[in-house]
């Protein structure tokens, strides 16, 4: 209760052992999931981590993306990318599989891969510049003087400029997609992503802005997110850009495709709250998958107005 005033009626405590349980959700800074993970997995638990410890295949992207040589690599490649719309099989797969790892995807890449996967999987991402924007909750608790109210209020700020660390995400997902359809994507890397910091609590808005491979018409995008996306319980494709308020507190994503014929590019939207669909909700949404439970469990929760 004095770290979360909202759950002090819980009766729930902080507590630095791990409990015996078949499942452990992690959510710890950089490096300190991957040092745990393989006495977690070698008791037979099941681990979802939160944090990016398990996110990425390729071990020599942890020192280039995140400053750690990664301590289990031969992990990595058992790791399941826990984004349920593109990894599903893989997720159900995880129950019977030991380790069972799901490596929870980061709040940017969650909104900006959902945006781009069905053109990734089409081939059409000729040229890629994502702009993305999200509120304050996603920098943590930690006091730092940039986040001071008088700093953020009534301000915009780009950050990451030269290489955000979820860049590696997108890349290594979108290339996935690509190889998994047989098709080229010229665009998909390396991705020109740039996120700005606005003053909300939560949120996260990305447009992605993508010069296709070949000339696209509306009704063609129309017909490809609507086969993408018809059967996903948590993912909306909408007729007007959708706004991050569309889906506060809630597990849902919004996206909005246009093909503009001025210029001939693709503009996606997306829009996702980034603790919930970027973070905690897709976490249990993904645990959902694993053990067997219908995907939408607990997870049912509309978004809140105003």
């Amino acid at each position: 209760g004095s770290v979360h005033p909202h759950l002090d009626g819980t009766g729930l405590l902080l507590d630095s052992a791990i409990p015996e349980a078949e499942a452990v959700f992690l959510a710890l800074p950089h490096g300190a999931a991957a040092a745990i993970v393989p006495e977690l997995v070698a008791n037979g638990r099941t681990v979802v981590d939160l944090g990016p410890d398990f996110r990425l295949k390729n071990p020599a992207d942890y020192p280039r993306w995140y400053g750690f040589e990664h301590p289990a690599p031969d992990l990595l490649s058992k790791a399941v990318y826990g984004l349920p719309e593109l990894h599903r099989t893989e997720l159900i797969e995880l129950e019977a599989a030991t380790p069972s790892i799901v490596g929870s995807p980061g709040c940017y890449p969650t909104a900006t891969l959902l945006g781009l996967a069905p053109l990734a999987r089409a081939g059409l991402i000729g040229d890629l510049v994502v702009d993305a924007k999200s509120g304050v909750s996603g920098a943590g608790r930690e006091p730092k003087p940039d986040m001071l109210f008088g700093e953020i209020n009534e301000s915009v700020k780009a950050y990451g400029v030269g290489g955000h660390r979820h860049v590696a995400e997108i890349e290594q997902e979108l290339a996935r997609l690509g190889q998994a359809a047989g098709v080229a994507n010229p665009g998909a890397g390396p991705v020109d992503f740039l996120p700005h910091l606005i003053p909300m609590t939560r949120g996260i808005l990305a447009s992605s802005h993508v010069r296709p491979s070949r000339p696209v018409s509306q009704a063609e995008l129309d017909a490809l997110y609507r086969d993408a996306y018809a059967d996903e319980p948590f993912v909306q494709v909408v007729a007007a850009p959708p706004a991050t308020k569309h889906v506060l507190g809630s597990n849902w994503c919004r996206i909005h495709v246009r093909a503009d014929e001025r210029t001939g590019r693709i503009l996606v939207v997306s829009v996702i709250d980034n603790l919930v669909k970027g973070a905690a909700g897709q976490a249990v949404q993904a645990f959902n998958l694993v053990h067997g439970l219908p995907e939408t469990t607990g997870l049912e929760q509309l978004p809140l107005v105003p």
